[in-house]
């Protein structure tokens, strides 16, 4: 792809986003969410291969119809309030609609069968703009409506996400579905406690971002995209493979890191209106941490089928440019109490 084309639809793309975030009005946010969807169509099939043109159809479909839920949902709410503001969604029809619409675009159980088919036929690169970028516009739409959103509908999409998004990852040979798995049962944690504090919500998209950019670039410094190549990625560098099995550990929730801040402040607010809701949260996390421990165990523990006589692959230098997202992915515990007040 030209880098001139290439360039017009990374700015289209972040123009989209902006927009929905700055509206305050239905028709100027679904413009933003249009733009957004009409951009990352042609970056998703530069591949010309038929797996990621046809990955690129099934997303366009997807949002498209997403999409029309949206502004058919707005226009109904309009109707009978007079209003196109969108802190102003006060009859129930509409306000189902519309979160059905946001939930298909965030890929939320049970609207998520679309994201692991279309996420495994991009490129690395594309992988990380759909689970990451893409996922801002349409969050921060249903954060604010979220409280008018019935509190049970919220409970009952996160828990149904946390565990599918556990049970979908156990069997996966492929990363890339793995970590559409992974997207799910994180958003599940989104639902859980966005009726209750927004704020951790938040926070909790802010950690999704941060550790899946990681795992990611990591992702594409080692060229792999199955648990094989993986499994052989510290024949080409054994200081990032260990590193990754860490940022592994940070996306399962796993103390002392990173990851382990948003889970334990919103199980912590969780049971203070629903102890069981919070059982069942925890006991579903032990899910996602299976497979995180199965990639791990695979990087570090066994000994890939090879026929090399040798047991270090040649291999360029590999330099590093995301120390930053790496040191942030595993040590911000310590630093709890300062992003609370910061939030």
């Amino acid at each position: 792809m030209s880098p001139y084309a290439l360039s017009m639809l990374i700015s289209s793309l972040s123009a989209g986003t902006i927009i929905t975030f700055i509206s305050n009005h239905w028709f100027l946010a679904w413009i933003g969410l249009e733009l957004n969807t009409l951009a990352i169509i042609p970056i998703m099939s530069k591949m010309h291969h038929p797996r990621s043109t046809e990955a690129a159809i099934k997303y366009f479909l997807i949002q498209s119809m997403a999409s029309a839920l949206l502004l058919f949902a707005t226009t109904l709410n309009a109707w009978y309030t007079g209003e196109w503001t969108i802190i102003n969604m006060q009859t129930q029809t509409p306000l189902l609609l519309l979160t059905t619409a946001l939930m298909i675009k965030l890929a939320v159980a049970p609207f998520h069968m679309w994201l692991p088919d279309v996420i495994q036929g991009l490129d690395l690169m594309t992988c990380l703009i759909l689970s990451t970028w893409q996922k801002l516009a349409p969050m921060t739409l249903m954060i604010q409506v979220s409280s008018e959103i019935n509190t049970t509908l919220f409970m009952f999409l996160g828990m149904l996400s946390l565990l599918i998004g556990g049970w979908g990852g156990l069997n996966q040979a492929q990363l890339r579905k793995m970590m559409a798995y992974s997207s799910i049962a994180h958003l599940g944690w989104m639902m859980i406690v966005m009726s209750y504090s927004p704020n951790l919500t938040l926070l909790n998209l802010m950690m999704y971002l941060l550790l899946t950019t990681s795992m990611f670039l990591m992702m594409m410094k080692l060229l792999s995209t199955n648990i094989n190549k993986m499994a052989s990625s510290w024949m080409k560098n054994l200081s990032l493979t260990s590193t990754m099995i860490i940022i592994l550990m940070s996306l399962g929730g796993l103390p002392p890191l990173s990851g382990f801040m948003p889970k334990w402040l919103i199980l912590e607010e969780i049971i203070k209106q629903n102890i069981p809701l919070a059982m069942m949260a925890a006991m579903s996390t032990l899910l996602s941490l299976f497979f995180y421990l199965r990639l791990s165990y695979m990087m570090s523990l066994t000994t890939p089928p090879t026929t090399m006589s040798s047991k270090l692959m040649w291999r360029l230098k590999m330099k590093l440019n995301m120390s930053t997202t790496i040191i942030m992915s595993t040590m911000l515990l310590p630093i709890t109490p300062l992003i609370l007040n910061m939030i």
